[in-house]
Order: C-alpha cells, then structure tokens, then sequence
C-alpha cells in the first residue's frame, strides 16, 4: 500500500526545502514519488521549479483552492489518480495557512484501498516559532495532529530556544516524534502512524487569507526586487515572483519570507504564466501591488 503524507508548516517554515530533501532520497533507494503541491496564487510557478527532480507528470499543482475545506475534494480526487507505481509514496505540501487539523480530519475519507490512511508532517521553525503575533494560533494548530515534528532554522538558535521550543510543542503534541532536519530519514516515513492526539479546533476563518497576483514588468536589477519587497506593507507575510533582470533572458525568482528576508535565485524554465508578482497576508490587493512596483521603477522611496 502507498503511503500518503502531507506536509504542513507555516509560511517560510521551509516546507519546499524539506520536499525536495524527501524527493532527493526516496528517488536513491528506488522510490518512486509523486508530487501534489498546493498554494493561493500560481502553484504552476513551484512546479517548475522540481524540474531537475520530477519528470512533470509525477507532480501536479493545485492553485487558488484551500485544500483543508473547499478543495478537499480536488486533492482527494487527484490523489486517488495518481498511477500505481512500485514503491510509490504520494507527497503533499499543503500552503502555509492551512487548517492541518481539517486537512487530515477530512482527506482520508475517501481514498482509494490501494493508499495507506495519510500521515502528516509538521515543519517547525524554532527561530519564530510561536513569534507569528495574531497567527499564533494557526502556527500551533499546524502541529497537534501531525505523526512527525521536523524542526528547521537550527543553525540561527542556541540550544536553550531550541529545548525551549521541543517542550512547547510536547505540550501541543506529546505524541509526535520531534527531530532535526539533518537526522531525518525518510525510510521512516512510510512507517508512521496517524497521530492519535487530541487537537483543540480552530476557527477556521484564521486559515483563509487574502491573495492576489499582478503581472510584473523586467526589472533593472535585483535591488528593485528588494526594494519592492520592502515597499509592501508587513501585513503581507509572504511574497514571491518571477521575472527577467536588465538583459539577461533566464528568468529569476523571489520571495519575501515572514521574518522579511528576501531570497533571490535563478528560475528553472520558464513561468508558464508570465512574469508575476504574488502575496499572502492581509493587504494583498492588485492596486497596492501595482504601486509597490510603479514607485520602485520611478524611483519613489
């Protein structure tokens, strides 16, 4: 039987890092993944960026739906046809305000005999863990039904956060197995059981957030994207886009992480939707990102 797992965390937790360390060794001791990835705005733009690692029919991409309620249906029916393959296990990366307690609650009912009842995994950032303000909450929902806790961000704390962080989450979960990301491995994964613990519901309106999308011109260079990221409002906990810089004609990809960081790095191929800008968070709205780049372009600070 294929094992399904869902993988969960807020947003920058490092859920797209950690699949693609799960797709990198699952494929060197012979299994055979396949792909779900979920997000508010554009998920074809993640996509592409497993090309190195998945051939694109082993991954599919479901966009502007929140798995956990309204797209429940969606992703269990694509899970459902996914092809039988020899040692096939199903990854699922969930968007990073889902409601992890109705995703699992709900996703296996339904599914074909052929897959094991799902499991979920939990990334934990012990940086900001629990330093998410208002989103508290949502963040300590993330982890209560999940069977494993890979904690991420390590090289940026001590060992007293550290420890600090593992008993918070033993009191939300103190069935969960708890490790490091550099100790994982995944041939552990298709052993877990579903978690038995007992979540405190949460209001589900707090996994809903606003999205939006605007189409993003060439820009001169890489400190425009910076300065555009540094021009939207904080609200906004996560912004990402792709585009072409000056005269170079590879496309490259950006995002703003919560804590404000801004990462830059080459795209693999090309979007199949065009150049975009994209956010999540309260004030995502087309004209405040129009502004955002219409300012940094003309040089208005």
């Amino acid at each position: 039987m294929e094992a399904v797992i869902t993988i969960v965390g807020f947003l920058g937790a490092g859920k797209t890092t950690l699949l693609k360390y799960l797709i990198e060794n699952f494929q060197a001791k012979n299994w055979q993944p396949f792909v779900i990835l979920n997000d508010y705005e554009n998920a074809n733009m993640d996509v592409q960026q497993f090309r190195e690692q998945l051939n694109l029919n082993t991954i599919k991409p479901l966009s502007g739906s929140c798995i956990c309620c309204s797209g429940i249906v969606e992703l269990r029916d694509t899970v459902n046809r996914i092809p039988e393959r020899k040692n096939g296990v199903t990854l699922i990366e969930a968007n990073g305000t889902s409601d992890a307690c109705s995703l699992m609650e709900f996703l296996g009912v339904g599914l074909n005999e052929r897959f094991l009842p799902p499991i979920q995994l939990s990334v934990v950032d012990v940086k900001n863990w629990q330093k998410r303000g208002e989103h508290n909450e949502l963040e300590a929902n993330q982890i209560q039904v999940s069977s494993l806790l890979v904690l991420t961000h390590l090289d940026q704390v001590d060992a007293h956060r550290k420890n600090t962080v593992i008993q918070d989450l033993k009191q939300l979960n103190p069935s969960a197995q708890i490790i490091d990301f550099n100790a994982l491995d995944v041939l552990l994964l298709p052993k877990l059981l579903p978690s038995k613990n007992n979540a405190e519901k949460l209001d589900h309106l707090k996994a809903h957030w606003a999205s939006c999308s605007v189409d993003l011109p060439n820009l001169p260079s890489e400190q425009i994207i910076k300065n555009i990221c540094d021009h939207l409002p904080k609200s906004i906990l996560r912004v990402k886009g792709c585009t072409k810089l000056a005269n170079n004609n590879n496309y490259t990809y950006f995002e703003r992480k919560p804590d404000g960081s801004v990462n830059i790095r080459p795209f693999k191929g090309v979007p199949i939707t065009g150049a975009k800008l994209l956010t999540i968070g309260p004030g995502s709205k087309p004209e405040v990102l129009n502004e955002a780049i219409v300012s940094q372009l003309n040089g208005i600070k």
